[in-house]
């Protein structure tokens, strides 16, 4: 059985930083798409960032716009952990943020309906 954990998330004023971490077990996490979602209060669930796996040794990243240039996702596959460095925060950043895990390899953006496994989701909150 596939488990992701959060951790992480916090009160930061705007400008500030954080970083989030999501550690992975019950899956070869090496062979996995691992991605980046959060859903505002109110708002439909979004994608912020993926690092997906190519089917080889090579990994690609991908950025919501909203986030490209501030935030970095990396991941550790000896650790099994994927990670969301977000720099210059802003108060519309403020969100639940999940971690989500897929089987499909490729490029490009994470799909909400592709991943087969999530985590409970780490509150992040930017004050002004």
């Amino acid at each position: 059985q596939v488990l992701l954990v959060e951790s992480g998330g916090g009160l930061v004023q705007a400008g500030g930083s954080l970083r989030l971490s999501c550690a992975a077990s019950g899956l070869t996490f090496s062979r996995y798409s691992m991605g980046w979602f959060r859903q505002a209060p109110g708002k439909e669930r979004e994608f912020v960032a993926s690092i997906r796996w190519s089917g080889t040794s090579t990994y690609y990243t991908y950025y919501a716009v909203a986030v490209k240039g501030r935030f970095t996702i990396s991941r550790d596959n000896a650790k099994n952990t994927v990670y969301l460095q977000m720099n210059s925060l802003k108060v519309e950043d403020t969100a639940v943020y999940y971690c989500a895990a897929t089987q499909t390899s490729g490029r490009g953006p994470m799909s909400s309906w592709e991943c087969e496994d999530w985590g409970q989701g780490t509150q992040v909150t930017v004050s002004s």
